[in-house]
């Protein structure tokens, strides 16, 4: 299988997938809608969802959970969803991000089947993205009953100062050692991260917090777009303590505890219930291949939970969550009121497990302790490649598109 050629003038008939580090920087635009269509088919084989919400609006929503969710309410509730993101088209020449492909499959899906979809394509956090997409809400559909927040960018300019803030992955008070993955070579490394400064912490809680999230929320209601009772979800993770130093612990659980700390606010100006966190089961993303040893624990994690018969990936998670949380009320909730649809991953049986693995894996043995070709096999669907049905070998168009697409 040849590589897709940046360079020629003339585009080559196959794109397949080009690996830099933890990004795949090449994605296949029908791989990526047999991905969305694998998942609208989950959808639609499940119960219809009770008491759904019918005007969707998804910031964040080109993929993981953002493009979960937007499924899930569309094809089991049958909402009018509206989508932002930021997701780079493809031409003639170079494909298009598998966030673009991935929102053009959705929304070719949605029109089929008659439901509305919008998509905004631009930056969720500035002031006019926002007004463009009130524009619509108001023009469209009068008003939404739901926002989902599942936005997960590198950086923030702050809409007001013009100010660029970058977030960081890094420990809070002291440097963190642990075994990490090396995804590239297959090798168990160790890896050691300096702790943050104060200027990082503060950077990464004001580009991952939930100051943007309150900034959406004020701005529909201000211009009349927010139904009476409308719910308000956004998405955050907890993970097991060999974890905690670089994620809860760290700079990006300040932000997530920000971001806790937003959902009470909100809960307490627009009513009990209102806005709610959803803690969700580790999976992989292309965030989550970003973090220093979660892609371990990860391959650790779906070997025991494919064992068990537990293992779920975004749509099942997505699908639990408006089914019990928002539908039959029988969702697990904890002493801070956020939903764990992450309990299955943190069962005492499986953590067990997992943590005996990890005292025990390394280089040689990788392959045989964990689901580390499972977790290849993930990474590269999230780029469209390795879909059942697929012809990888065919001419394909990268410069597909919709005109619904702003």
């Amino acid at each position: 299988m040849a590589w897709y050629d940046f360079n020629s003038s003339t585009p080559m008939p196959v794109i397949a997938p080009k690996i830099r580090g933890f990004i795949c920087i090449t994605s296949h635009p029908d791989g990526c809608a047999a991905n969305v269509q694998s998942q609208i088919d989950y959808v639609k084989a499940q119960p219809a969802l009770q008491n759904p919400a019918k005007k969707v609006l998804v910031i964040g929503s080109s993929t993981g959970y953002g493009l979960a969710s937007r499924i899930v309410t569309s094809f089991g509730g049958g909402a009018s969803t509206i989508g932002v993101f930021f997701e780079k088209p493809g031409n003639e020449r170079k494909p298009g991000s598998a966030g673009w492909y991935n929102s053009v499959a959705f929304e070719k899906a949605a029109d089929k089947e008659g439901i509305y979809a919008k998509s905004f394509n631009g930056d969720a956090f500035s002031h006019d993205m926002k007004k463009q997409v009130i524009e619509a809400i108001k023009q469209d559909l009068g008003q939404i009953d739901m926002v989902v927040y599942s936005l997960a960018s590198p950086r923030r300019t702050d809409p007001d100062s013009g100010e660029t803030h970058n977030s960081c992955l890094k420990p809070i008070g002291d440097t963190y050692t642990n075994k990490t993955l090396n995804t590239d070579k297959a090798e168990v490394d160790s890896v050691s991260i300096e702790p943050a400064s104060e200027q990082e912490v503060a950077d990464t809680v004001k580009v991952m917090g939930g100051e943007d999230w309150k900034y959406w929320i004020s701005a529909l209601d201000e211009a009349g777009a927010l139904a009476d009772g409308f719910k308000a979800v956004a998405y955050s993770y907890i993970g097991p303590e060999m974890t905690w130093p670089i994620y809860t612990n760290g700079t990006i659980g300040a932000a997530k505890k920000d971001i806790d700390q937003t959902a009470a606010d909100l809960c307490t100006k627009y009513g009990e219930n209102t806005a709610v966190v959803s803690i969700n089961k580790a999976l992989v993303t292309q965030a989550s291949s970003a973090i220093p040893v979660v892609p371990l624990y990860i391959s650790l994690l779906y070997k025991v939970m494919k064992e068990k018969g537990t293992h779920e990936g975004c749509i099942e998670q997505m699908q639990r969550l408006f089914a019990t949380y928002y539908g039959d009320g029988s969702a697990e909730m904890d002493e801070l009121g956020r939903v764990r649809v992450d309990d299955w991953e943190m069962d005492a049986d499986v953590q067990a497990e997992v943590d005996k693995l990890w005292q025990s894996v390394n280089t040689e043995n990788l392959k045989e302790l964990s689901d580390f070709n499972g977790y290849q096999d993930e990474f590269l669907r999230l780029f469209g490649f390795g879909l059942d049905g697929v012809d990888y070998t065919a001419d394909v168009d990268p410069s597909i598109g919709v005109p619904s697409i702003g």
